[in-house]
């Protein structure tokens, strides 16, 4: 039994680390690195210091996640998309980012 919860601790632990790991990259992406145009030109989040007013400011908006990427699949408006310039991990990691941050 107590084998067990060692191991659950330690999956736990690295659930924990890649969470980190993925919001970090967000942020970087939301940024700076996304393309074909960083997304806090445009948006503003407070979590990121951004403050765009080309988009919607998103702590206001508070888009959930799936939202979040269909958006950035799509583009609406004048945002372009992001399905040819960023990979599926790298949209997933801005839209965890913004998802968990926006509006807090």
């Amino acid at each position: 039994m107590k084998k067990y919860f060692v191991v659950a601790a330690a999956a736990l632990a690295l659930a924990g680390q890649a969470r980190a790991d993925q919001m970090a990259q967000g942020k970087e992406l939301f940024l700076s690195g996304a393309k074909p145009i960083a997304c806090a030109v445009c948006h503003t989040l407070e979590d990121a210091g951004s403050a765009g007013a080309i988009g919607p400011n998103l702590d206001e908006l508070k888009p959930a996640q799936e939202q979040i990427l269909k958006v950035m699949l799509e583009g609406v408006g004048a945002m372009p998309s992001f399905a040819q310039t960023m990979s599926e991990e790298e949209r997933a990691a801005v839209a965890a980012y913004v998802s968990s941050v926006a509006g807090q």
